[in-house]
């Protein structure tokens, strides 16, 4: 299947920032085991990757904005396109030498996202999906699993940081006692909601997000046939900082565990 000439920006964006992200992750094995730690160094990386996506970026589509978790909001004040770009999700599973986190890049098109990817140059898996034409990694069609059983369901969760957990604790016990096969917790909420979208897991949800840890994520479970709203299950999750998302078969099981427990207003 030809890809659409946004995709291909995106993905061509991601690949040569993922390109500078496995090297300075090279890096940061070896700094992991010195006592000043790679904190520094991993920020670094981080901004390196953000302005090689947004040069690139910029480049091809010089007349969209930019959404960005480093720079925040860059180019036209009064562009109707936007990017959305987390140019490191899973910072400290990087910070720590751990092979799991990704480059997340959105388009916004008058407040609607319109297309997505998740790179993950480290195991060479780019999900990717625009509005109408499904949802694919690689060239292989994506498909929420059809799973109906929440007790046999493969949960997964983000903890927020910075914030009281025990609304954190108290979902994810009522979530444990739910399943049988326990709930995972692997730090990259992008990574989390492709794999959503993949089937590996049948669910997700975490609070305390921003836009460009969800947005792409959300286009492709919705292309891939899965469901996905704010916690409440009333609203669009992408500028709402949390989010639940599930396959067809068992989203409203989720809502209804997690409404289960006493609801507390996300922190600012």
């Amino acid at each position: 299947m030809a890809l659409s000439p946004n995709i291909n920006v995106m993905i061509k964006a991601a690949e040569k920032a993922g390109r500078s992200l496995v090297r300075d992750f090279g890096e940061v094995e070896q700094l992991q085991v010195s006592r000043k730690g790679p904190g520094d160094f991993v920020s670094a990386a981080d901004l390196r990757a953000e302005e090689i996506i947004f040069k690139e970026l910029s480049f091809a589509r010089s007349d969209f904005g930019f959404l960005m978790e480093e720079s925040g909001v860059k180019g036209p004040q009064d562009a109707e396109s936007i990017w959305i770009v987390d140019p490191l999700d899973g910072t400290n599973n990087f910070l720590h030498g751990i092979p799991h986190w990704c480059i997340s890049i959105a388009l916004e098109e008058k407040g609607e996202i319109v297309a997505g990817i998740i790179h993950d140059p480290v195991k060479d898996e780019t999900f990717r999906a625009e509005k109408g034409n499904g949802a694919f990694m690689k060239n292989k069609r994506l498909r929420v699993s059809a799973r109906n059983n929440l007790e046999g369901a493969m949960i997964a969760c983000g903890q927020p940081s910075g914030t009281d957990a025990s609304q954190f604790i108290n979902e994810y016990t009522a979530m444990l006692k739910a399943t049988a096969n326990g709930v995972r917790r692997y730090g990259a909420a992008a990574l989390d909601l492709a794999y959503v979208a993949a089937g590996r897991y049948e669910g997700f949800w975490e609070r305390g997000l921003k836009a460009w840890d969800m947005a792409a994520g959300c286009i492709i479970i919705k292309e891939a046939g899965g469901r996905v709203s704010d916690i409440a299950g009333t609203k669009n999750p992408v500028h709402e900082r949390n989010i639940l998302a599930g396959n067809a078969e068992l989203y409203d099981d989720l809502k209804k565990v997690l409404h289960s427990v006493k609801q507390e207003k996300d922190a600012a």
